[in-house]
């Protein structure tokens, strides 16, 4: 142990280098009981979550569901009214400040320094890991080849595209192969290209063995990813667990066409079940074989069949969506959450200002590169 922070798995540019973890290595960030207020709204409610080494975890909720508040609490930029956080085995909360060295963290904005070039922005945060000269720059050569930046490194951020900036922002965060990554819907906005760029890279971190919290209202995403999911409401985890073991416990939809001779109504045991659109009925089924061959037996013998499985958008729809009527309160919990981005001190909070700024910044942009000078002479 340095400095009461558990040492993480041995690292080389490249990636992880492989061993079999311990067991405290294993589930990499537990949440217990995490609670945050603002006034009367609670932006989380008891949240709990632990996700593993080497896992994808998707976070899929309403906004104002608490994903983002979740984000900064393990960042630190906003400390919870109540809770546990553990990374690596350590009081991620009240421990030593070290703990954060573990975590690559994207936010939904761009936090970039806009008018330092993509390579300056790349040095100073790899030199905020800890990176030495020599390393940062093998490191910075393989996330310009792995997230196609390698002709834009020495364009300043603000002068490059949006796509082009999704990407650098990931690379930030991926500097370092820190075990830990964080990010917040790191691919709003993106374009195709970019977004199949983003997602080789979070899956190839997570074969090298990092754990890898993942928010996005792009559900495909998660499919592509292979991502174990928790669906969060109100500031509570409502299901955690593998795409396939949830999506089991949804109805599949069964369209059904009957010729001439067709049936006015379904036998009674799905009569409740069964809606009729025209020609077509829609039957809810937990179980379509067993239902096709119950219509055989009653003599309804469907000309036309197709099963419509579940998909995670009705897993959203039937565990993640706030019921209607409730849009008031969504209202209120995403303006808490827009409150709660705190006036950060530190290099942190500059580029996160300037970013928004529609006009270049020089000041920040020298501000950086000094930075990002200091951190080679330290090297």
């Amino acid at each position: 142990m340095t400095g009461g922070v558990r040492r993480p798995p041995t690292r080389r540019p490249g990636g992880f280098r492989p061993r079999r973890p311990t067991v405290w290595e294993k589930v990499l960030l537990t949440a217990a009981g995490l609670v945050k207020r603002y006034g009367e709204v609670r932006a989380l409610d008891g949240f709990d979550l632990h996700v593993e080494a080497g896992e994808i975890t998707g976070l899929i909720g309403h906004n104002g569901a608490g994903k983002t508040t979740f984000v900064e609490v393990v960042t630190r930029l906003v400390k919870p009214d109540a809770g546990e956080l553990t990374i690596y085995g350590t009081d991620a909360l009240r421990g030593p400040r070290s703990a954060q060295k573990l975590i690559g963290a994207c936010p939904q904005e761009i936090a970039l320094y806009p008018t330092a070039t993509v390579r300056d922005n790349l040095q100073l945060f790899g030199a905020l890991t800890g990176l030495r000269r020599s390393v940062r720059q093998e490191a910075i050569r393989q996330l310009a080849a792995e997230l196609m930046l390698e002709n834009v490194l020495d364009r300043p951020v603000a002068l490059i595209s949006g796509g082009q900036q999704r990407r650098t922002q990931v690379a930030s965060a991926m500097i370092g192969n820190p075990p830990l990554l964080l990010l917040d819907e790191p691919t709003a906005g993106a374009d195709p290209q970019t977004r199949a760029a983003l997602l080789r890279s979070v899956r190839a971190r997570a074969e090298a063995g990092a754990a890898v919290i993942y928010t996005t209202h792009y559900l495909p995403e998660l499919t592509d990813l292979v991502a174990t999911l928790a669906v969060i409401r109100r500031g509570r985890v409502v299901a955690r667990g593998e795409q396939s073991s949830l999506l089991s416990g949804l109805p599949s939809t069964v369209r059904l066409r009957f010729g001439a001779a067709g049936p006015a109504q379904l036998p009674p045991e799905m009569a409740g079940r069964a809606v009729r659109e025209q020609d077509e009925w829609r039957l809810t089924s937990m179980d379509p074989p067993a239902d096709l061959a119950a219509l055989v037996v009653a003599g309804c013998s469907p000309t036309f069949v197709d099963v419509d499985r579940p998909d995670l958008d009705n897993l959203f729809e039937t565990l993640g969506a706030l019921p209607a009527g409730a849009g008031a309160g969504a209202g209120a919990e995403d303006q808490a959450e827009e409150k709660a981005v705190p006036a950060s001190t530190g290099p942190s909070a500059t580029p996160r200002k300037a970013a928004l700024s529609s006009r270049p910044d020089t000041s920040t942009a020298r501000t950086a590169r000094a930075e990002a000078r200091e951190a080679n002479d330290a090297g």
